[in-house]
């Protein structure tokens, strides 16, 4: 094979329960992640030269190449594997940047799964992982790519058995919001602890039993989202108000929204809805899981 291509999902936080924040400045979290059907495209090809190119309706966004964790995904193994086999990445970006849909997560995820691929080794290799970790704290979920629980700063992860895939639309608008800021507006302090109510999801292939269950979650970002940029309550209140959607939350920090729906047919019909009545924001049907 003279190339190697992986599709890099979006990714997509069902719930986000922040449970407090450590001396370190971290905070921890409890979150339900899956993913999405839409996805960016990478491919390697190992006989040109190492480096990147960027292309796709949203390449705009992609920012820097030097900055683009793909790269640095691929200097972080690199670093740990003697002699490592690389290539040329050409990136196609389908998936929009500061989102909280983890697209430069997942396609760093992407570039070392290919790697690996390349290399004769497997994507749970221990140095896989350790250059997953090195390159940003969403990759390791994005490495395993499958519905999974995050605790702790990312670092814990289980894997959720028994998740149905579930119809969604998924939304994100002009505005876009950095992490550190929709933290900075939560406003928790160094060593604070906040109290939880213990989580069990459904032992059930039911997508309605899912959906309820994910009803009586949350996201803490949102509503410090919201603070910064409000359009993502339009986001919301537009979704809730398509025929069909049992669930409408934000995404990890933001600004991209969600809508959990009833049927396949209901999240087609929102998203086409949708998208003529607000051509500004970008709008996709998807299934998640």
């Amino acid at each position: 094979m003279s190339e190697f291509m992986i599709r890099a999902p979006a990714k997509v936080n069902l719930t986000l329960h922040i449970t407090g924040r450590r001396m370190d400045g971290y905070h921890d979290l409890d979150s339900l992640v899956v993913f999405a059907g839409v996805a960016d495209l990478l491919t390697l090809d190992p006989k040109r030269p190492e480096g990147l190119d960027v292309s796709g309706p949203m390449a705009a966004e992609a920012g820097a190449l030097k900055d683009n964790l793909v790269l640095k995904a691929m200097r972080a193994l690199q670093a740990r594997k003697e002699g490592l086999r690389v290539g040329h990445f050409s990136l196609v970006k389908r998936l929009p940047a500061q989102a909280g849909l983890g697209g430069g997560s997942s396609d760093a995820a992407g570039a070392l799964r290919l790697l690996a691929d390349l290399n004769g080794m497997k994507s749970d290799d221990a140095l896989i992982v350790e250059a997953a970790q090195a390159t940003g704290a969403d990759v390791p979920v994005c490495l395993i790519h499958q519905a999974v629980r995050m605790r702790g700063i990312g670092d814990q992860i289980s894997l959720v058995k028994r998740m149905p895939p579930l119809d969604a639309v998924l939304i994100k608008p002009q505005a876009s919001i950095a992490t550190p800021k929709v933290f900075e507006e939560l406003g928790l302090g160094r060593g604070m602890v906040v109290p939880q109510t213990p989580v069990e999801w459904p032992d059930s292939f039911d997508p309605l039993t899912w959906i309820r269950a994910i009803r009586d979650g949350r996201n803490d970002l949102e509503t410090p989202a919201t603070h910064l940029a409000p359009v993502i309550a339009l986001c919301l209140s537009a979704l809730k108000g398509t025929q069909g959607c049992l669930v409408a939350r934000m995404s990890g920090s933001g600004s991209a929204v969600f809508g959990l729906y009833r049927s396949t047919d209901h999240a087609r019909s929102a998203a086409q809805r949708l998208a003529t009545h607000h051509p500004d924001w970008w709008v996709r049907q998807t299934l998640l899981n």
